[in-house]
Order: structure tokens, then sequence, then C-alpha cells
């Protein structure tokens, strides 16, 4: 085979390349001119004369032809296009609407390049042309909405120029987007310079992530904004609409939660403890800061006097400060001061801090609020069924000035102080008196000789302070020493006023006659039933004897009878304990006066201590009364070197802590020895003059 000659060759790649060119072209759907700048002949291939909608032998081939298919909107710009590339020798880039014959519209994009010979004119101009109607159609399409969208949009190129700008844009921002466009947005917008806008967009563009957050924009906007940024090719995009409404609604809701919350707190802390005076002397650590940056609350005293009973300040460095002017203020105050007013109004006074320093004496009080300098104060009353029975003072900080809702709110927690106050101060009347009434029936013990009698009553912690639980202790005419402890069912008045009736009974019945603990409760049941007492007791009665005999050997003998109470205990002197009968007892009384009543008999030494009680205080709710009186066996036998009164205090203590869930009742008697003086823990001998001193002969 011959060699193919070199020339050949050549002329070969270069139909290839221009054959793929034409492929290339083809398959890319442009056109090409091709426009001599001498003779005036333009040149289009097929595809371009197809592309303004001419045939091939309806083209006229001049740029007359041309400029005929254009849009008259872009005439004027793609000629002035035109001639600038000529004039330069150099390119051509733009985009032109094409009209057709049956008035549809073309996108037409055309890149060309001005020929001529160095340092000579153009006299050539070719280049490509293609249809971009789709991008245009879709680019209107995103344009359109935008334009409709009712939120914000614009967005930045790499060198942060505003590029596009849409309607709502222009309203939220203030500015047209002709006074936008190609401006920097540092420039346009200088507070968002060092702000959360520019650390977020910058965040943005530099880790290619989108970012959404809330910021505020200062005047002239003075605005909150809910803002979208994310990334482009050409630079940051921004979606953003304005929420300061919706802000202001949150912030009023968060603010109603928080004054819900503290009023229920409020209520909460006062109707969790009986102490009511200790949870209203707390409220400042409440309202602080919720509603104010510090508070003082005083109530008036039963003597009618004014107390500051409570303050707190939100700034722990000024609270000892507040406290030391809490001390000495009502004291420097004179009585025309807005705190002397609101007292005696019952109304709500707002006043400047300066009104009250200005009414000062010089002083402690005037120093130490000259320190606090608030800017305000409320001072509001703390009412109740028409008075005044204290002032809850707010003070307010420079910047802080306390709304109208604020002033409702805390009128409505000073209200709530001022009912439970009263509510407080009620109960505690009612108290003292049913206390006193109850303390009245239970009288003090006698002080019969060598015997010592010690009685203790606790009421319920959460009671009415009076129930059914009774002690007695007494001497029958025969000089007896007689106890006796009791328990009528129920825990209110109607127990208490039953207990009297039947204490009073049982004790006109023994203190009338000697008869023996049986007899005496058997007459108590028929009193009962004689004069309808509708109601069920338990009691148990116990009498202490002794003959010359057992005087002179250091024994006492106690009998006893039991109607359903409790059995006694007996703490020897040689510190055991016993229960002086099994948990079996006779019947309550109240059921049938019938009944026939059983009497019990213990010899015991002197130095023993006997223990009559209530169930009160052994019963728990998460033990049965066996543990319970295992209980007090032990704690009983801990305390046996200790003085009656000391014994009986501690056993209270360690079984109850202070605070039982029933009434608590008991009597106790220690017999001393007869052959040594009374001992003087045991207190004077102090016996009737119509009863002998010593216990009788049987």
């Amino acid at each position: 085979m011959e060699p193919t000659p070199v020339g050949g060759a050549a002329s070969s790649d270069v139909e290839a390349a221009r054959v793929r060119a034409q492929l290339a072209i083809a398959a890319a759907g442009i056109g090409t001119f091709d426009w001599d700048l001498v003779t005036k002949r333009l040149t289009w291939d097929a595809r371009l004369i197809e592309m303004f909608g001419y045939e091939a032998d309806t083209f006229e081939q001049t740029i007359e032809a041309f400029n005929a298919r254009l849009h008259p909107d872009d005439v004027g710009r793609v000629g002035e296009a035109l001639e600038h590339a000529i004039a330069i020798v150099g390119d051509f880039e733009t985009d032109y609407r094409v009209q057709l014959p049956n008035g549809d519209t073309r996108w037409v994009a055309a890149r060309g390049r001005a020929l001529g010979e160095p340092g000579e004119a153009a006299t050539r101009f070719i280049g490509v042309a293609f249809d971009v109607t789709a991008e245009h159609a879709g680019e209107a399409r995103v344009t359109r909405l935008l334009e409709a969208m009712p939120a914000g949009f614009y967005s930045l190129d790499r060198e942060w120029r505003f590029t596009y700008v849409n309607a709502d844009a222009e309203r939220l921002l203030q500015h047209s987007r002709d006074e936008l466009l190609g401006q920097v947005i540092w420039d346009a917008f200088p507070a968002a310079v060092n702000s959360v806008f520019e650390d977020s967009y910058r965040r943005a563009v530099e880790t290619g992530k989108p970012l959404a957050f809330d910021a505020h924009y200062p005047a002239p906007l003075n605005g909150w904004f809910e803002l979208r940024a994310w990334p482009t090719p050409d630079g940051l995009s921004v979606y953003f609409i304005e929420v300061t409404d919706r802000r202001r609604a949150t912030e009023q809701a968060e603010r109603a939660t928080r004054r819900l919350t503290m009023l229920a707190r409020v209520s909460a802390e006062l109707a969790s403890t009986l102490d009511v005076q200790a949870a209203t002397a707390r409220l400042p650590r409440i309202v602080v800061p919720a509603l104010a940056d510090y508070g003082i609350l005083t109530v008036i005293d039963d003597d009618g006097h004014p107390r500051d009973v409570g303050s707190w300040h939100v700034d722990p460095t000024r609270r000892s400060i507040l406290e030391r002017y809490a001390e000495v203020r009502l004291d420097a105050m004179p009585m025309t001061a807005p705190v002397g007013r609101a007292l005696h109004s019952n109304e709500a006074v707002t006043f400047a801090g300066h009104d009250v320093l200005d009414l000062l004496p010089p002083g402690t009080a005037h120093d130490l609020l000259a320190v606090l300098d608030p800017q305000s104060e409320v001072a509001l009353p703390l009412r109740a069924r028409g008075r005044t029975l204290g002032l809850l003072t707010l003070f307010f900080d420079d910047g802080h000035t306390p709304s109208p809702d604020d002033v409702a709110v805390a009128q409505d927690v000073a209200d709530r102080a001022g009912l439970a106050w009263d509510n407080a101060r009620l109960f505690s009347q009612q108290q003292q008196m049913a206390e006193t009434l109850q303390r009245s029936l239970l009288t003090e013990p006698p002080e019969p000789d060598h015997a010592e009698i010690v009685v203790r009553y606790q009421p319920a912690a959460e009671a009415a302070r009076v129930g059914g639980d009774w002690y007695d202790a007494f001497l029958q005419p025969n000089g007896a020493t007689t106890l006796v402890i009791g328990d009528v069912v129920g825990h209110d008045t109607a127990a208490a006023a039953a207990m009297g009736q039947v204490r009073s009974l049982l004790r006109g019945i023994a203190a009338y006659s000697d008869a023996s603990p049986a007899e005496v409760l058997r007459g108590l049941d028929s009193a009962m039933a004689v004069l309808q007492l509708d109601t069920l007791a338990t009691a148990a009665v116990a009498r202490f004897e002794q003959t010359d005999d057992e005087r002179a050997r250091g024994v006492t003998r106690m009998v006893w009878a039991n109607a359903g109470h409790l059995p006694p205990l007996a703490l020897h002197p040689d510190g055991s304990v016993a229960v002086l009968a099994d948990w079996k007892a006779d019947l309550l009384l109240g059921v049938d006066a019938t009944t026939r009543r059983a009497e019990n008999v213990v010899t015991l030494d002197r130095g023993t201590t006997v223990l009559l009680y209530t169930d009160g205080l052994i019963e728990r709710r998460d033990a049965d009364l066996d543990t319970g009186l295992d209980r007090l066996r032990q704690h009983l036998a801990d305390l046996a070197d200790r003085p009656l009164q000391e014994l009986c205090d501690e056993l209270i203590e360690r079984l109850v802590d202070g605070k039982p869930d029933d009434d608590v009742a008991l009597v106790a008697v220690r017999l001393h020895p007869q052959h040594r003086p009374r001992p003087p823990e045991a207190g004077p001998n102090r016996v009737p003059d119509v009863v002998p001193d010593e216990a009788p002969l049987p």
C-alpha cells in the first residue's frame, strides 16, 4: 500500500473536524451567522433561518431582515451592542426576543465576534445563536412566584451585592429595588454589621449549609424577622418575614404563663402549710424577679402596728442592704408617705422612688434607700374581708417600669396573701379557743403523798386541736388515787363535746363514791344509756390501794378495769417493762349498758411507773398496733432512768415526732418509795382536805 500524501492527510483531518463541529452544532440546536460588513450580506444557516421564522427563499440576507424579527423593545439595545462590538473589533453577547409571524415570541441567546486586520476596521462579523425560550420561561415563572409570594426575598452575589429584590422585600426593607440592586448589603444596612445577620450569612456561605434564625433589626426597621438563608453558586439567597406581632404575642403569652405559674405557686405556697404566716413572709421570693426587682412584705400586728416580715432582692449582693432597710424604714416613714396612703386607702399606690427619699428624714433609712435607688415603687394592700392586713411593696430599678398588667397581677398576689393571712388568723383564734376549751376539761392532776402523776395531751397536727381523747387523775373520798384514760370515737368538736360529757359523768360517779374501777365503768355505761348519749368510747380506770402490810413491804396494789382500751404498761424499778394484760378487754362503753365489767389486780413494787395512753401514741398508717406497742415498750425501757416529766415528753417526741396523726393523751404515775421523803420532782403534797393523805386500806 502506498503511503497517504501528507497534504491529503491534513486536508482529511480538517474536513473531519469541520464535520464534527457541524454535527455538534446541529445536535445542540445552534444556528450560525456570518455578516460581511463590506458587502452587508448576512448569511444564516438553515437552523437560524428556521429559528427566526423565515424560509430559505424568503430570507433577504440583510441586517434589516434580522431587525424585522426582533421585538421592538429589544431593537435599540441589540443594535447598540452590535455597533459596540464592531467598533472595538471585539465580542458580542446578548439575549433578545424574536417575534414570529404566527405571534409567538422566542428568546434567543447570541454570541459573536467582529473580525478584521490588526489596526483596521472590522470587515466581518460571525457568531452563533440558540433558542433559550424554555430557560427564560422558567425564570419568568420563578420571578412571578417570587413577586407574588407573601414574604420578602432577595439574593446577593459573592461580593454581597443585591442582585434581586422582590416586591415584599421592598416593603419590609423600606427601600425600592432600584435603590438596593448593586448595593452591598452592609452599606445599605449598617446595623447588620457584626450582628447575628452578618454572622449567620457568612457562616452559611462558608459552610455551604442553609441557616434559619430570628433576629431584631433596629430603627428604622425596628422589627423582628424570621430568616432562612441558603448559599447558591452565585452567592446567597434570603427568605424572610416580619414576626414582630407574633413575637409580641408570644412574649405576652409567656408573660401570662409566668404570671399564672407565679399565682399558682403563691396559692400552693399558702395552701401547703398550716404556718401561713411563715409562707406569706416568703412571698417576696416568689414575685421577685417575676414582677419586680425587689420587694418587702409588711403585716399589721394584732395591736395595729405595721411590721416588715419578709424581703427579697434579685441581686444577691443587695439583699442584706434591703433587709437592713426593711428593719428601719417603717419607724422612719412619716404617715404621709405613699406606704401609709396605701395602708389607709386600701388601694394600690404607684410612686417614684425619690418621692419616698424626699420624705425620709436624714438617717439610716434615708441612706439605705439612697443606695438601693429604686426608680419607682408600687405599694399594694393585703386585703381580706374589707380589711387591710398588710402591704406588699414592689421596687423597680432604672429601666423597669411596672405596667398596668404587672400591678393587677401583683394586687392579685397581695389579695391572695391577705386572704390566707386572715384565714390563718381566724383559724388560730378558733384553734386557741378550742384548745383552751379542751384543756379546761383536762385538769391538772392531784399530788398525793409519794405518788407523782404526769399528764400529757397533744392534738392531731391536722385536726382542729380538739378531739375525743382524754385523761383524768383524781382522789376518791377514801383517799385512793384513781387514773383514767379514755377515747370517744371521733376527732372533731362533736367528739370533744361527747368526751366532756363522758368524762364528767365518770368523774362524778367516782368522786362521789368509793366505787371500784369496774363499778365506775358499769355506772358510767348505765348513765350514758339513761341520758341517751349516742356515742361510743373506750376507757381504762386504775385505782391504787395499800394495806399496812403492803406499805411495810413497799408494794402497792393496782386495781383496774378496761372497757375496750389499750392495756396499761408498767415500768419496774429494774428497768423492765410489762404489759399488765393481754389485748382482750371488756366491751366498749355505749354498746350494752347491762354488760358485766371485770377487774384486774396487780401488785407493784414502789418505784414502779404505770403508763396509760391512747392509741394516737402507737398507731401508724404503715404499721399495726402490735408493732406500735413493741416500739412503746422499747422506748419506755430506754427511758427508765429519766425523771417522769422528761420521760413522758421524750416518749411523745420519739413516737410521734411532735406531729401525731391522731390525738395523743397519756397519764403516768410513779410510785416513789414511802420510806424516804417525797422527792422534789414530785412537787408538793397537795390533796383535798376531805380525803386522807395516804392511799386507803382495802
